[in-house]
């Protein structure tokens, strides 16, 4: 039986000795040879409800409401418990993030490859229909050209380049295009062009500028409206078709922008990773614009397994730091940068854990990616099985 005291709201201990070791044993609270053993808020709610354990205060015995109901107002409270809960279940180590743990390396960089185009000196002309967001090119030649060699547009029909003459330009297209002197746009000028498309999308500037920076670096940036994502790419070389002529090229990656100061429902953040998980593409976060000043306080720092064994605080430093939150929450894209910054600053991955209304927790591992001439920070998001 673990016994243990609540000496205020949030200050509960173990004091006898035996309670001391078998919190000791399974890295539970803050373990001392002399003194009572201070636990935190979580830890102490899950010994009563996974553990059986007796909480008193005074010569009364608290429930776990008990305990638990006076933070009833505090930011995702439960989320924190059920997350802490499922990685302990799972026969991990967690703990709360008060000490500075850091890691022996820096935090890994997956390193995408790059390869800076080389845009054509013709001269396309087109017009540009506002609506639409579409520019329509004039030259079939030259349009039929650009289309095959670098991508851009779409040449008669998707996945049928046979059927028309007219090379169509998206917006991101059409700009790009413009602004490297490779497009004239006949009907409107760039200057104009930009103030009506600031005008129809808030965040228009940030999306270009990833364009931009994916484009810049050779890669070939279409739509991912079909996946939920602002985006998709192929890597450096792709062309519409493969050498044959005959089998389409599938992208494997795609790209959703989250400006600092926008906000997202989490569930519908988790829906879009798991749309491109499930077709089996690469879910890649761009967080353009400058980096935040103040930093999120993360939720807990986690221990993983190597081998098949589980690591633990004597033998290894943490492997993540962990943000807890709930199916029906909000996150922002500032709070979001600011937790992968801290997560790099102590030198692990950021791990975001997300309860949902049946209590059940999915996890979400956070990798930076270094692309050459950025202007924004990109991550990749794998759902992960701890």
């Amino acid at each position: 039986m673990i016994l243990l005291r609540r000496l205020s709201k949030s200050r509960i201990v173990a004091e006898d000795q035996s309670s001391k070791d078998i919190l000791a044993k399974g890295f539970i609270g803050d373990s001392k040879k002399k003194g009572p053993a201070r636990l935190s808020i979580f830890e102490a709610l899950y010994l009563v409800d996974v553990r059986n354990a007796s909480v008193l205060q005074g010569k009364f015995q608290l429930s776990f409401n008990d305990i638990a109901g006076a933070f009833w107002k505090n930011s995702k409270f439960m989320a924190k418990y059920l997350t802490y809960k499922d990685w302990r279940d799972r026969g991990l180590i967690i703990k709360t993030p008060e000490s500075e743990y850091m890691r022996p390396n820096s935090t890994p960089v997956k390193e995408y490859p790059s390869s800076k185009i080389s845009l054509p000196r013709c001269l396309l002309t087109g017009t540009f229909f506002m609506a639409d967001l579409v520019t329509v090119a004039n030259q079939a030649e030259e349009a039929k050209e650009i289309y095959e060699s670098l991508w851009f547009g779409q040449y008669g029909s998707y996945k049928a380049p046979d059927r028309g003459h007219l090379n169509k330009l998206d917006i991101y297209e059409s700009l790009f295009l413009a602004e490297h002197s490779v497009l004239n746009i006949t009907n409107i000028t760039k200057g104009a062009l930009k103030r009506e498309l600031a005008k129809k999308h808030d965040y228009f500037p940030l999306l270009y500028s990833v364009y931009c920076d994916w484009r810049e670096n050779g890669y070939v940036v279409k739509t991912g409206f079909k996946f939920g994502t602002h985006f998709r790419i192929y890597f450096p070389g792709a062309r519409p078709f493969k050498a044959n002529n005959s089998d389409w090229v599938h992208s494997k990656h795609v790209i959703h922008v989250f400006p600092r100061n926008s906000r997202l429902l989490i569930s519908e953040w988790a829906r879009a990773i798991r749309v491109a998980h499930s077709v089996r593409k690469t879910f890649i976060l761009a967080v353009p614009g400058k980096k935040p000043s103040k930093k999120t306080n993360v939720d807990f720092v986690l221990y993983h397994r190597r081998g098949g064994d589980s690591e633990n605080p004597k033998e290894n430093p943490p492997r993540y730091v962990m943000l807890s939150l709930g199916e029906e929450e909000y996150i922002g894209g500032s709070e979001l940068a600011s937790a992968i910054n801290e997560a790099k600053r102590r030198k692990m991955e950021l791990v975001i854990a997300i309860a949902d209304r049946e209590t059940a927790v999915t996890y979400y591992r956070i990798r930076q990616i270094k692309l050459k001439r950025s202007r924004s920070e990109y991550y990749e998001i794998d759902w992960i099985q701890p």
